[in-house]
């Protein structure tokens, strides 16, 4: 893939890619301008308007009503950091295409604007007893993992009631999402220990999510468990960096710091 992405990047520019966002004919090009802007990081105001102009695009439909474009251009427009977006993507919640509702949830946690949490909030309504599977299809009725996710990492201490009750969700990577939201919310190490137990799972899909949670928070104390993780070294590392970067966001270096560092060292 990487390769195919260094050629991409040789064969098209940032003014094709606009225009081929904003043309109407070829879908497959659209889509992938909305990816291009993205991956590379083009945030200049035009990129951003185009963008912006997708979260309402009307024509690329799935057979089952979903919207492709819209989902690509709230990604692309959450990896660019412009808070511009924030109120577009905040509309993009009430949207019919559980895709761009989650699309939408996981852009406004990057771009960490507090304006979301009251939307985000009232995506959990009705509690665990609401979040139930779409019949016919493989999701539940909101993008409740994306939106928990979100809430937890803007630091919407007023969510904690809402959250808390999903700790005892039937779907696992909920319930993981549920206890990072709670542990950074709360600083509780016992929500922390919710996922450092899931490492220890039987399925690595599972493990997985649970390092890449334990990456979201900075809980150092789950540091040896995630370097002996029955996972990648390379998954271990990006959860050991995330874990340390989040920790020094509030602390100075300290001899935790270099006990995780050697941690890291080992892996490579």
């Amino acid at each position: 893939m990487a390769g195919v992405e260094q050629q991409a990047a040789q064969q098209i520019t940032k003014e094709q890619a606009i225009a081929n966002l904003q043309q109407t004919t070829d879908l497959g090009a659209r889509y992938y301008a909305a990816w291009w802007l993205g991956k590379f990081r083009v945030a200049d105001k035009e990129a951003i308007s185009a963008l912006t102009a997708a979260l309402k695009d009307e024509i690329d439909r799935t057979p089952d009503g979903g919207y492709p474009l819209r989902r690509n251009a709230a990604t692309a427009l959450g990896k660019l950091g412009d808070r511009a977006a924030v109120t577009p993507l905040i509309d993009c919640l009430e949207c019919e295409d559980y895709y761009v509702r989650e699309s939408a949830a996981q852009a406004l946690e990057m771009l960490r604007d507090e304006r979301a949490i009251p939307r985000l909030m009232s995506g959990l309504e009705g509690g665990v007893e609401a979040a139930i599977p779409v019949p016919g299809k493989p999701y539940l009725q909101q993008p409740y993992e994306a939106i928990i996710e979100a809430l937890g990492t803007l630091g919407a201490k007023d969510a904690i009631g809402l959250i808390e009750p999903f700790l005892s969700h039937p779907t696992e990577k909920v319930r993981y999402a549920a206890a990072r939201a709670m542990y950074q919310l709360t600083k509780e190490p016992k929500y922390a220990d919710v996922l450092v137990s899931a490492l220890g799972g039987k399925e690595l899909q599972l493990r997985r999510s649970a390092l890449m949670d334990l990456g979201a928070i900075d809980y150092l104390g789950a540091a040896e468990a995630i370097a002996g993780t029955f996972a990648e070294n390379s998954l271990k590392l990006v959860a050991l960096k995330g874990l340390l970067e989040n920790h020094l966001q509030h602390q100075d270096p300290g001899e935790e710091t270099w006990r995780v560092l050697s941690l890291m060292d080992d892996l490579l």
